[in-house]
């Protein structure tokens, strides 16, 4: 397995999800770089040549992701299984983000072993709070990972 990078794997279609989310971050304290996936197959995709070690500067492997549940492609539960069924990911920490409130949702997902589980919030003040939560899990997850060069978004 590739040694995880200091970076964050955000998992999310919504542009303007991501923006107010990378804005979040950065007033929160979140220094690492944001690879922004927009869909449930781009991010398996990332996340194969991460492990694959082919382009580390483009695809380093993230030391944490945060997904949302309903995505296009493969669905963010659909992402999650596929991670905890490959051996490089097993213990790749997840923090969903979704606008699903549903205990079923929160049930399924919780039984593959995520950090934590968010419905999206409704205000910036919420999305802020939201952000140091996560900046704890980054700082947990990250603090021996590998310096990364910033990037924006992910290709292909």
């Amino acid at each position: 397995m590739s040694s995880r990078s200091a970076v964050v794997l955000l998992i999310e279609d919504d542009p303007n999800d991501v923006l107010f989310l990378k804005r979040a971050f950065k007033k929160a304290g979140v220094t690492l770089p944001v690879r922004v996936a927009g869909d449930g197959q781009k991010a398996i995709d990332y996340l194969l040549r991460a492990a694959r070690a082919e382009d580390p500067e483009h695809y380093p492997m993230p030391c944490i992701v945060v997904l949302d549940l309903k995505i296009p492609k493969r669905s963010g539960l659909e992402v999650l299984e596929w991670l905890r069924h490959h051996e490089e990911f097993r213990d790749l920490p997840v923090v969903m983000v979704t606008s699903s409130g549903e205990a079923e949702d929160r049930r399924r997902v919780m039984h593959h072993g995520v950090e934590a589980y968010h419905v999206k919030p409704v205000t910036f003040e919420e999305l802020l709070d939201l952000a140091r939560e996560i900046r704890g899990e980054v700082e947990d997850h990250c603090k021996d990972a590998a310096p990364c060069p910033p990037e924006e978004d992910v290709k292909g």
